[in-house]
């Protein structure tokens, strides 16, 4: 039975049950559940042409006994049987594969695998997500048919592309724009669907947050009301383009103006639209909430996914602070000073803890093994979360998005920049780059961007002046031959993701001596960066 039937057949109570009432469940119970969904996968994954290949000849009769033995596992371990879509190797049949970026040019793309049982999990906490980002106590359903969702995910073959087709299997939401829309660039569609918001009216919006900004400055440019307190608007003029012929959307339209107007402030979102829910997705997701919240008037809620894993949590309005959902994935986490351990020894095998085990206020990196026949096992995808909440014998653990791990910039969830793809990057150049060090960073509006702080060497800078202009545009340049998505973040977010500050020469060399130990090449700490910069005195 579809959703939207369920809806009309049986009370609020009960539909609120079968889907949100694992956020009720104890500890124990929840444990429960991922014992017995993780049993039954490691057996038919051990059996499968893939484990057999992982495992080497091992074999384990329990979880316990497997996590214990079995090495934590990057995509590397997959790439050769996953890249050329072996699937007969696979523990069970796939339906759809889903894609996404990798490591820019060097490693362009990787592959998932989903099987039918996946959707229908994926799908059955779609729904789930669409009730808890809506309700405003707990039991109201607020989710109706033709419920109008202004979508800002990527199209297939990326994971948010599936979003509108498995939630039209349960419920007739209309999107903005069409899911039978695939033409045009990604910036075309998502312009599209605000177009057809702003004719039609919206109940629900969903987005990458830098997306979710970049929309909201589109409003702003469009009516002239400076919404959203970024840099810059969207369309890069700031100048009105005229409204929609709507008379209903002119109506609402003429009403925010005048009580902008008498109120001495700008136009927003929410003086047009009264949203039921708004998912805001993406690494960065926390940094635009508070400028989202006030032009949008409602809270963005955050949820969990990835492209190996489907949609893993979701906090709601009732509460912040995500719980993953029990049935997605088996979930183990590494403890930062484990993680930290590892990144500084690569030969050092870190430990986990599992859901019952983690501690409120500490941050874990997540180790996912799929359920479900799911191809990834103990599989660091590389998020760190850090945990809100947590109650050994109580409510289940909350937690909300840290960061990447250590060793990748991610801006905005659109490009993931390691080091071998900046020192790749750096050797092309031929700008006589002699040391560097990058870290994410955030500027006074809290949009995200990587620093290069880098070092020209001395034939470098006897032969010629190299402005930070030039180096900017040149570095530019091969991480946008290198990665498509940082020339999108670029285009599409209207930001420069680089800044550049040149050091003196032998600055970095000078730290290294003196402070006898090694400067991490990304993401070094903040407290290494000001001593660093002493040296340049």
């Amino acid at each position: 039975m579809r959703f939207q039937q369920k809806i009309k057949e049986n009370s609020s109570r009960q539909i609120w049950q079968e889907y949100c009432g694992f956020m009720d469940l104890d500890i124990d119970s929840y444990m429960a559940i991922q014992n017995r969904l993780m049993s039954e996968q490691l057996r038919v994954w051990s059996e499968s042409g893939l484990g057999r290949s992982l495992l080497k000849g091992s074999s384990y009769r329990t979880i316990d006994e497997f996590r214990d033995n079995f090495p934590l596992t990057t995509y590397d371990d997959y790439a050769d049987i996953l890249l050329a879509k072996r699937e007969s190797m696979l523990p069970d049949k796939p339906v759809i594969w889903i894609q996404t970026t990798w490591e820019g040019g060097i490693k362009p793309i990787k592959v998932a695998p989903y099987t039918r049982s996946m959707l229908d999990t994926y799908r059955h906490n779609l729904s789930a997500l669409t009730i808890l980002i809506s309700a405003k106590e707990k039991g109201q359903i607020n989710v109706e048919k033709g419920d109008r969702v202004l979508y800002g995910g990527a199209p297939l073959p990326y994971m948010t592309g599936l979003i509108p087709s498995l939630l039209d299997e349960d419920i007739d939401f209309q999107w903005l724009p069409s899911n039978d829309t695939s033409e045009g660039s990604f910036s075309k569609r998502i312009k599209q669907g605000f177009k057809m918001g702003m004719a039609g009216g919206i109940d629900y919006f969903f987005a990458n947050a830098a997306v979710a900004n970049y929309i909201t400055e589109s409003f702003s440019a469009m009516t002239g009301g400076g919404v959203s307190g970024g840099s810059s608007s969207a369309s890069g003029s700031g100048k009105s383009k005229g409204l929609p012929a709507s008379p209903k959307f002119i109506a609402r339209f003429i009403k925010a103006k005048y009580m902008s107007h008498k109120e001495g402030r700008p136009i927003y979102p929410k003086d047009v639209f009264k949203i039921k829910g708004f998912v805001c997705t993406g690494a960065d997701a926390s940094h635009y909430r508070e400028r989202l919240t006030r032009a949008w008037g409602i809270d963005p809620i955050e949820i969990a996914a990835g492209t190996e894993a489907t949609c893993i949590g979701s906090e709601s309005l009732l509460e912040r602070g995500m719980v993953l959902f029990p049935d997605a994935c088996f979930y183990e986490f590494i403890p930062e000073q484990e993680y930290i351990k590892n990144l500084n020894d690569p030969t050092y095998k870190p430990q986990t803890v599992l859901m019952n085990e983690v501690t409120e206020g500490e941050n874990y990196e997540i180790v996912l093994s799929v359920l479900h026949g799911g191809a990834f096992m103990r599989y660091r995808i590389g998020d760190v979360y850090h945990c809100v909440s947590a109650s050994p014998t109580g409510r289940l653990p909350r937690f909300t998005f840290y960061d990447r791990v250590p060793s990748v910039i991610d801006i905005a969830s659109f490009t993931r920049i390691t080091e071998t793809a900046i020192s790749e990057a750096v050797r092309l150049s031929k700008l006589g780059i002699d040391d560097w060090i990058a870290r994410k960073e955030f500027d006074r509006n809290d949009s995200p961007y990587m620093h290069m702080y880098i070092e020209i060497s001395e034939d470098a800078q006897e032969n010629d002046v190299i402005s930070k202009r030039v180096l900017t545009e040149h570095l530019s340049t091969y991480f946008k031959a290198f990665d498509s998505d940082y020339d999108d973040l670029k285009k599409l977010l209207n930001m420069e993701p680089l800044k550049i500050t040149v050091l003196k020469h032998g600055t970095i060399k000078s730290y290294r001596r003196e402070m006898n130990r090694e400067l991490p090449r990304i993401n070094a700490s903040a407290s290494d960066l000001s001593a660093l910069l002493r040296y340049q005195r």
